[in-house]
């Protein structure tokens, strides 16, 4: 895959990547360590739950959903980190046994006006499970490489 850079992504442009099945032990080890609420650890507490199950950390789907894409490679040279996640929506939950894919939309693309090697790449994630429900959807406005001068 080439490498791509600010200038190569296009305003509405879509990437669709993987499919994840959040597993009851990955939900629990995550809230474990992050987000230890009895609806996140403890099965039988969680069937008493607003949720009815076992359901994973928003902060967990968060980052799988964002892990799928990144996985591409499309942001392996141009990315430089973000200062936010901005319209985080959390829809559904997801569920022990739930498969989650990502789509990733490509919202804003410009430079900077201050810095000219960079820009803003504001990219729209979400996150479908098997029955094409969205879980999940947030932005992130992404700092970027400009393509270097040859």
């Amino acid at each position: 895959m080439a490498d791509r850079y600010l200038e190569d992504f296009t305003v509405g442009e879509v990437f669709k990547a993987g499919g994840l099945t959040f597993t009851e032990s990955m939900i629990v080890d995550f809230a474990l360590m992050y987000d230890p609420q009895p609806f996140h650890i403890d099965v039988e507490a969680a069937k008493k739950s607003v949720f009815g199950g076992l359901s994973a950390s928003g902060m967990f789907t968060l980052s799988m959903v964002f892990r799928m894409f990144y996985q591409e490679g499309l942001l392996r040279v141009c990315n430089m980190g973000a200062r936010s996640f901005d319209e985080i929506e959390l829809p559904r939950p997801v569920m022990a046994g739930d498969t989650i894919r990502s789509e990733v939309e490509v919202i804003e693309a410009r430079a900077s006006r201050s810095k000219p090697d960079r820009g803003l790449l504001r990219l729209r994630y979400k996150g479908f499970n098997q029955r094409d429900e969205m879980v999940i959807s947030y932005v992130i406005p992404h700092i970027v490489r400009r393509r270097p001068e040859a």
